[in-house]
């Protein structure tokens, strides 16, 4: 048997007994839910970042009020050049995973390209499922005027959505986008945008995500509607921001969209991390002593 670990230190004779009444456990923030995002329309700006595991999830927790399990996954994690190939089943295992580490934000998840589209119903049962097997709290669909009859018929059966307005990864390549550019340059395009958003906000969504606007429609838009705007390429006059984590503190490094500020440079200390690793290995000084077992003393 090995020698038996100290559990604690005892108190000298002399030392006054502790007070068990007066020992305080910090109080866990709450949940943040849907209802409250919807209330802080023109109040704190809401801050969101994405995750897509249990250990992202825990890390940046504490800092933000919404996470979103965003299908840039696609592109981030499995290497994909765009989102569209991304499946239900992908962003239910990875919604699982934070929602299991996140304690206090909210959790919300993309649907995916085809999975709402079709149909209000092809849409509530893609969402119910999502919601039932990842205990996510609500789904993000992109799309204005097209999808305002989903997100009612969603919201009417009890499932939280948060829209997507402007710029729409998963359809961007279409003739009426022209591509991964800003949105809201023209007098029409602007028009379309801002009833868009009137059609998200009027349907029940609890708030917009506003992707690669100009920042003088952007700022129209969140004081023309009546639930929060959260901006990304947008307006500092949004009623919050998000960003894709791994572009913000420089892990993902293919490109930086101009929109993107880089709080970290983590790729480069990875890498140099591995480097220094794979040369103590070569050179035998990895492990050392301190990092084996010696045999057990009878």
């Amino acid at each position: 048997m090995g020698e038996a670990q100290p559990r604690g230190l005892a108190l000298p004779e002399s030392a006054p007994p502790v007070d068990t009444n007066s020992v305080s456990t910090p109080t866990p923030k709450p949940r943040v839910s849907p209802v409250e995002l919807r209330l802080r329309k023109a109040g704190i700006p809401i801050v969101c970042l994405t995750a897509y595991s249990a250990q992202m999830a825990r890390t940046i927790d504490a800092a933000v009020d919404l996470i979103l399990v965003g299908d840039s996954l696609g592109m981030v994690l499995y290497g994909f050049e765009t989102t569209v190939p991304v499946t239900l089943e992908m962003m239910i295992r990875h919604g699982a995973a934070v929602a299991r580490g996140a304690r206090h934000a909210c959790v919300i998840l993309d649907l995916p390209f085809g999975t709402y589209q079709e149909s209000p119903v092809q849409a509530y049962r893609n969402a119910a499922r999502a919601i039932a097997e990842s205990a996510v709290a609500g789904v993000k669909i992109e799309g204005g005027e097209i999808m305002a009859q989903t997100i009612r018929f969603l919201v009417e059966r009890g499932i939280p959505v948060l829209g997507h307005i402007g710029l729409q990864p998963q359809t961007a390549n279409t003739v009426t986008t022209g591509g991964f550019r800003a949105q809201g340059r023209s007098e029409e395009d602007q028009a379309r945008i801002l009833a868009d958003a009137r059609a998200v906000a009027a349907a029940g969504a609890f708030a917009v995500v506003i992707e690669g606007v100009t920042e003088t429609l952007a700022r129209t838009v969140t004081e023309a509607i009546e639930i929060p705007t959260i901006g990304i390429g947008a307006s500092a006059h949004c009623d919050g921001q998000i960003l894709v984590t791994d572009d913000a503190i420089g892990l993902f490094t293919e490109f930086k969209p101009r929109f993107v500020k880089r709080y970290a440079e983590l790729a480069p200390q990875i890498a140099a991390a591995a480097a220094e690793y794979a040369e103590d290995v070569r050179a035998r000084r990895f492990p050392g002593p301190e990092h084996t077992y010696g045999a057990t003393k009878k």
